[in-house]
């Protein structure tokens, strides 16, 4: 390969691997949420999965990929609903009512689809990339940063406003001491319930928002678990970045780029590598990951326990 090839491959990499990160970006920041405030969702997965499929199928009816997104935002914080009732109300276990809406997930999209969808055989519309003028041309950068769709594009705004709703705002300060001292936050006058319920609707909508980009941005077709696994490896992004917006999205364009690398090896002729384990890359990654920072981090304090209001 030469240099001339080498940073064709480069540049591709590079934007593939922000495109493909996009889901966990918006998965991993709405996690860093809810982790803060104390509640640990394992259902991403299959909250991905509903934004995925109401986002298809507000767009085949609709024409709409902006209206398919808003659905899957809505589809996202109607799991989130039911997650934060049974673990934030009721306080049932949250790995366990996690686990049941995973399960729920999966099985629901995949009955509504084989049931409505899969005859008509047909895809929709997704959002087209923008060719910014002049940066766009530009070697390299261009094609690696300039010519990505809008959704991909809002995950800086997206990462930008949470890290300044997170720790610059009042709103961002009750909702991590109420992850970290919810009983101090509870004698000052605060609702703890409802930050928490606040925390969970907005990591489940933007979980929507990255499933629905995988059918509106990504592919033009819902296929069952779609997702493969995103959810799971956002959980492991949001330990990795120390549950920081910022570093969700780094460390999700860092598996970005494990999932883009992993496509493009495939399509080289020359690489004698099974297929099957380039594909396990990302997860390789994930368990890598995990490992590497087993006992370094600094989660919230209250992490996964449910709160008596006084």
């Amino acid at each position: 390969m030469d240099d001339m090839m080498f940073l064709t491959f480069l540049a591709t990499l590079v934007g593939a691997a922000w495109r493909l990160a996009t889901p966990l970006i918006f998965a991993s920041i709405g996690e860093v949420f809810s982790e803060r405030a104390g509640v640990l969702n394992i259902g991403l997965e299959g909250t991905m999965l509903v934004g995925a499929f109401c986002g298809f199928a507000a767009a085949f009816a609709t024409g709409s990929v902006p209206l398919g997104l808003l659905a899957g935002v809505a589809g996202g914080m109607l799991f989130g609903l039911i997650f934060a009732f049974f673990t934030i109300t009721i306080k049932a276990d949250q790995i366990v009512v996690g686990a049941a809406l995973n399960l729920l997930g999966m099985g629901l999209t995949a009955f509504l689809f084989r049931t409505y969808y899969v005859s008509t055989g047909k895809g929709i519309e997704i959002a087209q990339p923008v060719h910014i003028p002049f940066l766009g041309d530009l070697p390299f950068l261009g094609e690696a940063f300039f010519r990505q769709n809008l959704i991909v594009y809002s995950t800086v705004v997206v990462t930008i406003v949470a890290a300044l709703v997170l720790y610059r705002t009042s709103f961002g300060l009750t909702l991590r001491a109420v992850g970290e001292h919810p009983k101090a936050v509870d004698v000052a006058g605060r609702n703890v319930a409802g930050y928490r319920y606040a925390a969970v609707l907005v990591g489940t909508g933007l979980a929507g928002l990255g499933g629905a980009f995988l059918t509106l941005g990504h592919s033009n077709q819902f296929v069952e678990g779609i997702t493969s696994g995103r959810g799971f490896i956002a959980l492991a992004v949001v330990v990795f970045a120390r549950w920081s917006p910022t570093g969700a999205f780094f460390v999700s364009l860092l598996f970005g780029l494990f999932y883009a690398l992993q496509l493009m090896l495939q399509a080289q002729a020359s690489i004698v590598v099974p297929y099957q384990l380039l594909q396990a890359l990302p997860y390789i990654m994930t368990i890598v990951t995990l490992v590497v920072v087993r006992g370094k981090g600094a989660a919230p304090g209250k992490l996964g326990q449910p709160y008596e209001m006084r």
